[in-house]
């Protein structure tokens, strides 16, 4: 019984909240039109899925935050392993990233767009930027709170300097950078919604814009959710790895348990 209640309960306030969002038309001066219903926004999703832009723009987006959050986050793991273990690297780097870093980057769409143009190009490198620093700065923060004692352990092993990287600096790191990851994930989206309404010609973002013009409020509505519903299944996949790799984390069970 407690099992079942804790897979229907989370569930419940968002069904009350669909069912008010129904009938709130009816009571509201508004009309359906302005505050579309979901039965009137289900059917908008049918009918951009029946037509191809519904999923051409999704793969369009995926693809994009694909290939952005890949480099951003793989530029952030890098640095963040450089910084995070040498000194030197940390007086030559660290700075001029944190001047960066405090850098709007959604501020750069304006310069991005007269270096590169409205193709790709600004779109990806956008996501990268708002995904290389919370990796970046969650990675060094995890190297930095490796416990020291397990270090001198590992050297005392035998263990040379790759061991010591992969089987202790880098598990001990793990729980913070996959924190940078989960929360990487939720800036590359928020990025991507702002790059794909300015200047796009494909992708999600650009049938919201055309939405707008055509005042298709309903359409807007599914963009937006495709949006909600993509972050939401990436931080479940992000979830899903971090349970794995840290079943050997005791901390991490615990607040699990």
């Amino acid at each position: 019984m407690r099992k079942t209640v804790s897979v229907f309960l989370p569930w419940v306030i968002p069904v009350l909240l669909l069912a008010a969002w129904q009938v709130l038309p009816v009571f509201s001066p508004l009309s359906s039109a302005t505050l579309p219903p979901p039965s009137q926004v289900l059917k908008a999703a049918w009918d951009l899925s029946r037509s191809g832009d519904l999923p051409g723009g999704i793969l369009v987006s995926l693809r994009r935050i694909g290939i952005g959050f890949a480099l951003g986050a793989a530029s952030g793991l890098v640095l963040g392993f450089l910084v995070g273990m040498s000194r030197t690297a940390e007086g030559l780097i660290d700075r001029s990233l944190q001047m960066v870093r405090v850098i709007p980057h959604l501020a750069l769409v304006p310069l991005m767009i007269a270096w590169f143009g409205i193709g790709e190009e600004p779109k990806i490198i956008l996501v990268a930027l708002g995904t290389l620093f919370p990796v970046y700065l969650n990675t060094v923060n995890g190297i930095r709170n490796v416990d020291g004692r397990l270090i001198q352990l590992g050297m005392s092993y035998g263990l040379g300097r790759l061991a010591l990287v992969r089987d202790i600096i880098l598990m001990g790191a793990m729980p913070s950078i996959l924190t940078g990851i989960r929360y990487a994930l939720g800036v590359a989206w928020l990025t991507l919604v702002i790059a794909e309404t300015i200047n796009a010609k494909d992708g999600v973002g650009y049938i919201a814009q055309n939405a707008r013009e055509m005042l298709r409020n309903d359409q807007i509505i599914v963009a937006i959710l495709v949006y909600a519903l993509a972050g939401l299944l990436a931080d479940q996949i992000t979830r899903t790895i971090e349970h794995r790799a840290l079943r050997w984390h005791a901390g991490y069970q615990t607040q699990r348990s």
